[in-house]
């Protein structure tokens, strides 16, 4: 039977229905919004500063270069793999005793990883013998081996080869890598600018000894610890090719060709909550790198294509509510897999508490079993080609990455923007923004700025152990000071709720719900939602038929705080009451903006407000002090 043409099956699917233009679609819309002031405003710039339409069309399509690339072919917007896209499943393993880090590498490996990664003591010397008992029975060519924070990665690379020359293995089939990141850990720790020539010495000795071990990468880009740090997605991406480029700057300048340094880099982001975006991110990532490495001039194009390890992004995971971090974990598991990332590790629902235990591990693992034995992310290759949404996202991200990697070049280059501030600042301004997000609700952590389960109450053990906890990001504590979680600053605010209420009694917020039905019914779940973010307990009411009662019930239930909830309209005659009748007996909170309620709905006994515009952080520290909670 003969095949039909891609014009034929158009005409055969399509051809009953007249054609729609872009310009009829807007002004349908437009009609339908009731004014084209109110369809400009579904146009919205994202932090990162590029502009997202409310729709994209076909001819949205027009002008976008990198779209007649195939799978496989430069410049690799759409992957190295010209069918399927499978990708190494990663776990990741502190390393502190080497047999009881073996014998856990044995288990996951029958239990469905392909990756190993082992994060390592400083102190431990990575010579032959450690590594032997450290991989022992594991089959070299069979699995992805990756080593971090190597005190010695020299001496690691010498022992791998001594190893693999041992035991007969094919030195082309060792994959893995070496994340050793001399300039990426100048951003961590700017005192390490002045050993960087050294450094740098050694990333060439690196490449020149492992230069047989072909799949094995020993430089690394942690574009995660930007992310971690609050970067946006446009910073952690610009950010992470200045950095890439500086060390093909300084490794050409020492006598290797690009051909030999591009290859042996490993590009590690965090992948976040935005999905469309992060999808997009890798897509722009892999054809700005090969942009990039083309400008040296490779004797071969396969030299730009860009590895890339993704893990879960560590900048949302919650303490509280920590099972709502697997959904977020399954759609940045998602994004990064149809993004096209070549290895992926998921962080265990559990990472807030500093600890995995095997439960956690197991569902972490399990996230990518699941994706690629039963949904079949694995059988297409760069699925998201063709959508005009990811298609149009990947060229303004690359769009906008590329300015700013231009402006890092013209403060000198990645070390050199980190020395005078350029690179820290953008990111602590755009955590900034993001911390503020979180504290006024603009950005929503299901659990912890919205939504708590208010019956979630951490026992001393817990607390004592989180105050005590070590750390298992894979960056050494020295290092880490610009690494951190958005919700740290909520999760503060209730552990000091509940380390409080284990000797004191934890703080009542009681709800004088009272007046319209409707009004009172939101107002007073808006007020239990507030005030459950502070860990404070929380008793609703479905209504009063009048203040003085509502007065009584809540001064028998011995409530710290009182939330009136009621209409605008109605505060004027319920507030002055329950002033009068709760003034010097508990703390009084409107639920209601203060600048749309007149005067007479704001007795002077009142003086707390609580409303969509409040900055919740700030509103329950200051409820915390009141109540003399420290």
């Amino acid at each position: 039977m003969q095949s039909m043409s891609e014009k034929d099956l158009k005409e055969t699917l399509f051809g009953e229905f007249d054609p729609v233009s872009e310009q009829v679609w807007q002004e349908l819309a437009i009609k339908d919004l009731k004014g084209a002031d109110q369809f400009q405003r579904l146009t919205w710039k994202t932090p990162d500063g590029y502009e997202v339409k409310p729709y994209y069309t076909g001819s949205s399509l027009e002008g976008l270069g990198h779209l007649k690339v195939a799978p496989g072919k430069f410049p690799f917007v759409r992957g190295k793999n010209t069918r399927g896209n499978d990708w190494w499943i990663r776990q990741d393993i502190q390393v502190k005793d080497l047999s009881k880090s073996n014998k856990k590498a044995l288990d996951i490996l029958m239990n469905g990883v392909t990756s190993l990664g082992f994060i390592l003591d400083p102190g431990q010397n990575p010579g032959p013998e450690m590594v032997e008992k450290l991989c022992e029975n594991i089959y070299a060519e069979a699995v992805e081996l990756n080593f971090m924070q190597a005190a010695d990665p020299l001496a690691l690379i010498n022992g791998l080869l001594y190893l693999v020359k041992k035991y007969n293995r094919n030195l082309s089939k060792i994959k893995g890598s070496v994340e050793y990141d001399p300039i990426g850990d100048c951003f961590l720790n700017k005192n390490n600018l002045a050993g960087l020539e050294d450094s740098l010495s050694l990333a060439r000795e690196l490449i020149t000894t492992s230069q047989y071990l072909t799949g094995f990468r020993v430089l690394a880009v942690n574009g995660k610890n930007f992310h971690n740090a609050g970067a946006g997605i446009v910073e952690e991406l610009a950010f992470s090719l200045a950095q890439g480029a500086n060390y093909l700057t300084h490794l050409t300048e020492r006598g290797l060709t690009v051909c030999e340094i591009a290859p042996r880099i490993q590009f590690n982001f965090a992948t976040g909550s935005s999905y469309f975006p992060e999808i997009a991110k890798l897509r722009a990532a892999r054809l700005l790198w090969s942009a990039i490495v083309k400008a040296y001039g490779p004797s071969a194009s396969e030299a730009a294509a860009m590895y890339i390890h993704c893990s879960s992004s560590r900048w949302n995971k919650t303490l509280y509510d920590p099972y709502v971090n697997l959904l977020r974990t399954t759609s940045e598991s998602m994004a990064a897999i149809i993004g096209g990332a070549d290895a992926l590790t998921v962080l265990p629902f559990n990472t807030a508490y500093g600890n995995e235990n095997v439960n956690a591990g197991r569902l972490a693992r399990n996230q990518q079993l699941l994706l690629r034995e039963e949904s079949y992310f694995d059988k297409v290759a760069d699925p998201g080609a063709g959508s005009y949404y990811i298609e149009n996202l990947t060229d303004l991200i690359a769009g906008a990455a590329w300015k700013l990697f231009l402006e890092v070049h013209e403060n000198g280059g990645f070390a050199e923007a980190v020395k005078n501030n350029f690179i820290p600042a953008r990111i602590t301004e755009s955590a900034g923004r993001k911390l503020n997000a979180f504290a006024t609700r603009k950005e929503i952590l299901l659990g912890t700025n919205q939504y708590p389960d208010f019956n979630e109450k951490l026992d001393e053990k817990t607390l004592d152990a989180l105050s005590g906890k070590t750390n298992d990001t894979g960056i050494r504590e020295s290092q880490a000071s610009m690494l951190q979680r958005g919700p740290e600053a909520f999760e503060k605010l209730r552990t000091t709720t509940d380390r409080w209420a284990l000797k004191n009694k934890r703080p009542k917020v009681f709800t004088l719900t009272i007046g319209n039905p409707g009004m009172r019914r939101a107002r007073s779940q808006f007020a239990c939602n507030f005030f459950a973010c502070g860990g404070f307990e929380v008793i609703d009411n479905t209504g009063f038929a009048d203040a003085s009662k509502a007065s009584e019930a809540c001064l028998k239930a011995k409530a710290d705080i009182a939330v009136i909830c009621s209409s605008d309209e109605e505060y004027e005659q319920y507030a002055p009451e329950f002033a009068r009748l709760l003034e010097g007996k508990t703390l009084l909170v409107i639920a209601g903006n203060p600048d749309l309620l007149t005067d007479k709905a704001k007795p002077a006994a009142i003086r707390n407000f609580i409303h969509l515009k409040s900055n919740v952080l700030e509103s329950l520290k200051n409820f915390q002090m009141e109540l003399g909670i420290k």
